[in-house]
């Protein structure tokens, strides 16, 4: 079974910094790690062909030094990966994004499953994965939290609800994006590791996945973000003195007020 999963790399902090010309995160220079609900998508593509047999394919669109991060997954037990990486890529929304990995997936060929974490930390939409299905013309499944029954053709999930889960059964080829109850990742072994550095980890641009300049990055991006900011905080404190419920009249006598002035 051939398996493509989808990985990301996202800033390792929340405090970030952004272009405030394009209103985009700025990643060159900054401390980065593997979107964390796609190392549970790299896990079960592992875990899958350890099972059926097959190969397992990471893809990743970002700026260059993402093939750093792909070594990383190879060396916790992909076969092989490809960078999609150009500079009319950047600013990408999720549209944008899911065209550009379907052009990317589309040259890679003959796939059975796609595997995508359920959402990245840094835009936190959910919506690459379904959009890629779409894009590729194949059915998905979203929230897998379990893999029950999988062979060449049909492939039964768990898909978690939030008062459960329901099963669902997929005709392949067909994605499918995890939740982290799905599993739990590995860490890299000292083969994979020694197999890493010595992979060849070829970097495509738009160019090579014939895909139009105008279907990509912000050109192709119908989002708009007007602004970006990171939220202040103000936190005021005030020790109230006396006994116990001398204290609990001053609070009930604050929220009153506020009360009484939002009213």
């Amino acid at each position: 079974m051939n398996i493509i999963v989808c990985v990301k790399q996202v800033p390792e902090t929340a405090n970030v910094k952004i272009n405030k010309d394009t209103n985009t995160i700025i990643r060159e220079g900054s401390n980065s790690i593997i979107n964390p609900f796609d190392l549970y998508a790299v896990e079960e593509s592992i875990r899958i062909r350890e099972s059926v047999g097959g190969n397992v394919t990471a893809i990743s669109m970002g700026i260059p030094q993402v093939v750093e991060l792909l070594r990383e997954v190879i060396a916790i037990g992909a076969d092989n990966a490809v960078l999609l990486s150009d500079k009319a890529f950047a600013g990408a929304d999720t549209l944008a994004t899911s065209r550009t990995l379907a052009a990317g997936i589309r040259k890679i060929g003959n796939y059975d499953l796609i595997i995508c974490g359920r959402q990245s930390t840094d835009g936190d939409t959910a919506q690459v994965g379904p959009s890629l299905a779409e894009k590729l013309g194949i059915p998905h499944i979203t929230c897998v939290s379990k893999i029950e029954e999988i062979s060449k053709d049909p492939i039964k999930c768990h898909r978690l609800l939030e008062d459960g889960y329901e099963i669902v059964e997929m005709r392949l080829p067909g994605l499918i994006t995890v939740v982290k109850e799905i599993n739990e990742p590995r860490l890299p072994s000292l083969f994979g590791l020694r197999k890493a550095m010595q992979a060849e980890i070829p970097v495509w641009t738009a160019k090579d996945i014939d895909i139009d300049f105008e279907l990509c990055g912000i050109a192709g991006s119908p989002t708009y973000v007007l602004d970006t900011f990171a939220p202040e905080h103000h936190v005021e404190n005030e020790i109230l003195n006396g006994e116990p419920e001398q204290q609990a009249k001053i609070v009930a006598d604050k929220l009153m007020d506020i009360l009484y002035k939002n009213s």
